[in-house]
């Protein structure tokens, strides 16, 4: 192995400073006495309190859960769906178009995304809402889902489901009592892709939202057009602590998944 030399140890903690050091100053301000967000006037947790009573953030923040959720789900099922055509099915008619449409939103600019959806609900008179919101975010998290989803699948041993379905298994059978505990943790990894995705959507959500649909980006970035408050730190701090949770939660639900699986594997061997 390759020893760690300065310059190495001094660009990694550069690195990693200057993308967590913001945001560790902003979790010490959020508990900031002051309304001034850069003036420190002692600890204070005042503005959780006033964060917890601020209606207008909570319904966003409502709204963006209630998106995030359903969305990420649609399009989990939707891009496992995906690459399941893309890695299986073989050589088809269109599979070059389907292909190129599943991945185009990978690289397509979200304004463009945003107005060309934007122009569609229009065109079909189709109130913006939360229902607008929940078809422009599966539409565009998706075909992330579908590229973690297929990276797995490429690599996944089709013995296993011959096996199955030579014990009786029909097909359907063979991929879920098979197949899908196998590449669960590709799909558990897509779906908490897609809800991060959603989670912090200002672009497309800001052309399919509609008046009573307001999500939290949203809200927060029209709060800080008007100045910064220091709620907002507050809210930052909390949204930082779940997205924390949920990936040291997912990580070690993946990890023990791994475990559970290569002790399986050791023993089916050893049988």
């Amino acid at each position: 192995m390759r020893r760690m030399t300065w310059f190495n140890a001094t660009s990694l903690t550069l690195g990693f400073a200057f993308l967590y050091l913001p945001m560790l100053i902003l979790i010490i301000y959020s508990f900031n006495d002051s309304k001034l967000v850069t003036v420190w006037a002692g600890f204070s947790t005042r503005w959780y309190g006033e964060l917890f009573r601020n209606e207008a953030f909570l319904d966003a923040a409502w709204v963006t859960l209630r998106v995030a959720v359903i969305s990420s789900t649609i399009a989990t099922a939707l891009g496992t769906m995906a690459a399941l055509v893309l890695v299986r099915a073989g050589r088809f008619a269109g599979r070059t178009l389907f292909s190129g449409m599943i991945y185009a939103p990978l690289v397509m600019p979200e304004v463009i995304t945003g107005l060309s959806l934007l122009l569609l609900f229009i065109g079909i008179g189709l109130d913006r809402g939360i229902f607008t919101i929940i078809l422009a975010h599966t539409t565009f998290s998706m075909c992330y889902v579908s590229v973690v989803v297929s990276s797995r699948l490429v690599s996944f041993d089709r013995s296993l489901e011959e096996a199955a379905l030579d014990l009786g298994c029909s097909p359907a059978q063979a991929f879920r009592l098979v197949t899908l505990p196998i590449i669960a943790p590709a799909v558990i990894s897509g779906w908490l892709l897609a809800f991060t995705l959603s989670l912090d959507d200002l672009v497309i959500a800001s052309f399919t939202a509609g008046p009573s649909s307001t999500t939290l980006p949203i809200k927060i970035w029209s709060s800080i057009r008007l100045g910064l408050s220091p709620e907002i730190n507050a809210l930052s701090t909390l949204l930082i602590s779940f997205v924390a949770v949920g990936v040291i939660a997912a990580s070690l639900t993946s990890k023990r998944a791994s475990l559970r699986r290569q002790a399986e594997e050791r023993a089916a061997v050893a049988a």
